[in-house]
């Protein structure tokens, strides 16, 4: 029959004015389910989160009175087959500390020490299981292993380029009990002039998560550790690709897992345990001192970040430098690039100087006016 005729047009036309009847009603019962959903959705995320904040607040509730004697480096193989510069820095743990167990999990082996303690025989996580399972971003893995293990079994944690320069017996001041630290940290970067920043802002107020000590079981670690979990979530579904097929930049390393993600966490666990009153990094600032607010002991820049060249970290000859960070296993960057400027390069090359920093902020924002063709002239001239 020719698509023309008068009865399919008939059955065309009466189809059409159906579809138009309906159609209003198919779309109010979708923006009612969208509502109800997103209504009844969000009580019970902001009830899930209250109940793990409530769980992260519970007084520390275990038998080990000291952080436990013991020293944690991850790596790629074990000691055996070490390279010479790591080999070098990870000897000075057992030597400067010969009263401590030594231990370095390995490429290999770190699956079967995350399935044993966070499986059946130990806390029943399976979902932290699957999400270390899923990662495929090794300096990710890397530090989600680190937090995972300070709180399965705590003692100290540090990166395998990193120099012992003094024994952990040191890491405490003689003015405290030890007893009553449940962690030692150490400033990193304390630059907060740079807040404001659109590059340097989210980084400028960190404390140190390559050198770090604990008992097990903290509170803050398991914060840490879910915190990382929803954050690989979100980010997964905002990219749309599974927590597997994730590729992040140097800012999403830092924020999700790194530095900054270790600080947000023990921040948060100071107010909570502050009876709500907040802690912030005002309390750190140009820190002379070390500070302890409710077992976590916050050690100054000098002790973990001497050498730096940035926020008054001294230099590794003090007396107050407890540790020295090579740097040599720190190759993770070249894989997540940072902001790079075509012409003006990384403003991270400026080290935290202000000078450095307002001429490259200078730069960018003239770049931005120029036309594309006198954009591309400078480029050809910039020298290679």
């Amino acid at each position: 029959m020719p698509a023309h005729s008068p009865i399919a047009s008939h059955f065309r036309s009466r189809f059409t004015t159906q579809v138009r009847r309906v159609l209003p009603a198919y779309i109010l019962l979708l923006f009612l389910f969208l509502f109800f959903a997103n209504f009844f959705s969000a009580p019970i995320r902001a009830a899930h989160k209250y109940k793990r904040e409530l769980k992260y607040q519970k007084p520390l509730q275990q038998s080990t009175t000291l952080i436990p004697r013991k020293i944690w480096q991850t790596w790629k193989t074990g000691p055996l087959t070490f390279e010479q510069r790591d080999s070098d820095a990870a000897k000075t743990w057992p030597a400067k500390n010969p009263s401590y167990r030594y231990e370095v999990l390995t490429d290999d082996n770190a699956i079967q020490y995350v399935e044993w303690h966070y499986g059946v025989h130990g806390f029943n996580r399976p979902d932290i299981i699957q999400t270390y399972r899923e990662l495929n971003v090794t300096i990710i893995k890397a530090d989600l292993l680190r937090y995972l293990i300070m709180y399965a079994e705590g003692g100290v944690y540090a990166d395998i380029d990193v120099e012992c320069l003094r024994s952990v017996n040191k890491f405490i001041p003689e003015r405290y009990n030890e007893q009553e630290v449940d962690m030692i940290i150490g400033v990193e970067i304390d630059e907060p002039a740079f807040s404001n920043h659109a590059v340097l802002g989210s980084k400028c107020k960190s404390f140190c998560q390559w050198t770090f000590a604990a008992k097990p079981r903290l509170p803050v670690m398991m914060r840490l550790v879910e915190n990382i979990q929803d954050w690989l979530h979100d980010l997964s579904k905002k990219k749309g690709v599974s927590i597997s097929q994730l590729e992040l930049d140097f800012n999403e390393v830092i924020s999700g897992t790194g530095p900054s993600a270790f600080t947000q966490a023990v921040l948060e666990q100071m107010t909570a345990q502050n009876h709500g009153k907040e802690v912030t990094w005002d309390s750190f600032h140009n820190l002379a001192e070390s500070r302890l607010i409710n077992g976590i002991l916050v050690l100054n820049v000098e002790a973990f970040a001497a050498g730096q060249g940035h926020s008054d970290s001294g230099n590794h000859d003090s007396r107050g430098a407890l540790v020295k960070h090579h740097y040599h296993a720190s190759g993770w960057p070249s894989r997540h690039p940072r902001l790079n400027h075509p012409m003006y390069g990384e403003v991270e090359n400026c080290n935290w100087k202000p000078d450095c920093v307002a001429t490259w902020d200078k730069n960018v924002a003239e770049w931005d006016t120029l036309s594309k063709e006198e954009q591309d002239k400078r480029l050809a001239s910039k020298p290679k």
